[in-house]
C-alpha cells in the first residue's frame, strides 16, 4: 500500500487508500510499519518550533520531538502507535555501531491495531477509506520530510457467506494526542520538554452470518515525554525520552491483542572543539515490550538494553574514533522458547558473547581488543549536519 511505490508511502502528505472487504468479515487485524528518514531521522532531537529560534542556526530541525502514527477509517482514528526511536548505522556516531548496530536498525519494530470494531462499517461491501499519517505536537500537527509508512490487514471471514451485522456501540478517541510543551532559556542554555498522552476506547457488537455474537473492546493508553537540554551554547546536547503504553483488545472478554511497552532513550553529544569536528557521545537505549499481535500470531516478551559510547573526530587525512557497546537481550514467547544474549564490543571487535536459553547456539569465543582507532564513515547528526570525510 503506497502513494508513490508498490511497497511504502512517504508521508507527509497523508497516505490514503480505499479498501473493500468481504461482507462476511468478522475480524480485522492491522500491522503498521513506520520509519523516520531524511529530516525526520533524528525526530527525537527535533525541537519545538516555539524554541527553535533560541538555538544557533543549524543546531537541529523544528517540528518538535513527538510523533504519533495514526490509522484512520473514513476519517475516524482507529488506532495509533508511539514509535520506537531507531538509530541507524552511521547515526550520530558511527564508532558506536561497529560491529553491533543499534537495536532495530536492521529490523524495525512494527505496531499492531485491532480494527475489528470497524467490521460493521466494512460489512456493507462498499469501499472505505483507510489512511496513515504521522502527527507532531505542534499546533498544526505538521512535521518535516519524511516518514515511510506501510501496513497490512489480516482479515478473518465467517464460515457462512451471509453478511456480518452489528454496530460500534461506543467511540472515545480525540483526533490527536493531548500534548504540552514547556521550556526555559537563559545563560547559554535552552531546555525544552514535550509531553503527550493518548486515550482511545472503541466498543462494538458484531454478529456473524452464522449467528455468533462478538463483543469487542479495543483500548489504548499511551504516554510520552521528551526533554532536550542544549547546554553551554549547545556544546552539550542531551535528550531524555520515554514512551510507554498499555494496549488491550478483548473479544467476548478474551484477550485478542495486547501490547505493553516502554522505550527509554538517553543520548548525550558533547562537542570537544570549537568547530565541531571532534565530539563524544553516549547512548542508553532500551526496548521493553510484551506483545500479542493477534490470536494467530506468536506472542513474545523482549527486554533489551544497549549502552554505547565513543568519540568521533575528523582530520585532513580522514575520520577516526573508538566506541564501546554493552548489550543485554532477553526473549521469551508463548511457545515457551527462551533466549538470553549478553554481547559486548570495543574498538570494532566482539569482547563478550554469552548466550543461554532454549534457542541459544554455541557461543563465539572472546576476541582481543584492537589497539588502534577505527576508520569510519562520516557521522550524520541532528539538524542535517555531517561531520567527517565521506568515504569513497
Amino acid at each position: 500500500m503506497a502513494n508513490n511505490s508498490d511497497d511504502v508511502a512517504s508521508v507527509p502528505p497523508t497516505f490514503s487508500l480505499n479498501v473493500t472487504l468481504p461482507r462476511n468479515t468478522v475480524q480485522i487485524f492491522a500491522e503498521l510499519y513506520a520509519s523516520g528518514n531524511g529530516d525526520e531521522e533524528f525526530w527525537y532531537f527535533n525541537t519545538a518550533d516555539e524554541y527553535l529560534g533560541d538555538l544557533p542556526a543549524g543546531t537541529t530541525y523544528g517540528g518538535g520531538p513527538f510523533r504519533e502514527v495514526r490509522m484512520l477509517v473514513d476519517g475516524q482514528v482507529a488506532g495509533v502507535a508511539f514509535p520506537y526511536a531507531v538509530i541507524f548505522t552511521g547515526g550520530i556516531n558511527p564508532a558506536c555501531w561497529q560491529p553491533i548496530t543499534s537495536y532495530g536498525a536492521l529490523d524495525l519494530p512494527t505496531y499492531f491495531i485491532d480494527l475489528t470494531p470497524f467490521v460493521p462499517v466494512f460489512a456493507d461491501g462498499l469501499p472505505h477509506n483507510i489512511s496513515l499519517d504521522v502527527a507532531s505536537a505542534e499546533a498544526n500537527h505538521t512535521l518535516n520530510e519524511n516518514w515511510y509508512v506501510t501496513g497490512l490487514l489480516q482479515v478473518i471471514t465467517d464460515s457462512s457467506s451471509e453478511p456480518t451485522t452489528g454496530n460500534i456501540t461506543s467511540y472515545t478517541a480525540q483526533p490527536y494526542a493531548v500534548t504540552e510543551t514547556t521550556g526555559s532559556v537563559g545563560g547559554g542554555d535552552v531546555n525544552v520538554t514535550v509531553k503527550a498522552t493518548r486515550q482511545l476506547k472503541i466498543e462494538a457488537t458484531i454478529v456473524s452470518g452464522s449467528g455468533q455474537e462478538n463483543q469487542v473492546v479495543w483500548e489504548q493508553n499511551l504516554e510520552y515525554s521528551n526533554t532536550q537540554y542544549y547546554l553551554d551554547n549547545t556544546y552539550t546536547q542531551n535528550v531524555v525520552q520515554t514512551a510507554t503504553g498499555t494496549i488491550l483488545s478483548t473479544h467476548n472478554g478474551v484477550t485478542t491483542v495486547s501490547d505493553q511497552f516502554e522505550y527509554p532513550l538517553n543520548i548525550n553529544i558533547s562537542y570537544l572543539n570549537t568547530n565541531g569536528t571532534l565530539f563524544y557521545s553516549s547512548f542508553d537505549h532500551s526496548y521493553n515490550r510484551d506483545v500479542l499481535p493477534a490470536p494467530f500470531i506468536l506472542g513474545s516478551t523482549i527486554t533489551e538494553r544497549q549502552l554505547a559510547s565513543g568519540y568521533f573526530g575528523e582530520t585532513a587525512s580522514g575520520n577516526y574514533g573508538n566506541g564501546t557497546s554493552n548489550n543485554t537481550f532477553v526473549y521469551a514467547d508463548t511457545q515457551d522458547n527462551t533466549f538470553t544474549w549478553n554481547v559486548d564490543a570495543a574498538y570494532d571487535v566482539i569482547t563478550l558473547n554469552q548466550q543461554s536459553g532454549s534457542l541459544a547456539t554455541n557461543a563465539l569465543p572472546e576476541f582481543p581488543q584492537a589497539t588502534k582507532a577505527m576508520s569510519l564513515p562520516a557521522a550524520r547528526l541532528p539538524g542535517g549536519k555531517t561531520v567527517g570525510v565521506t568515504l569513497s
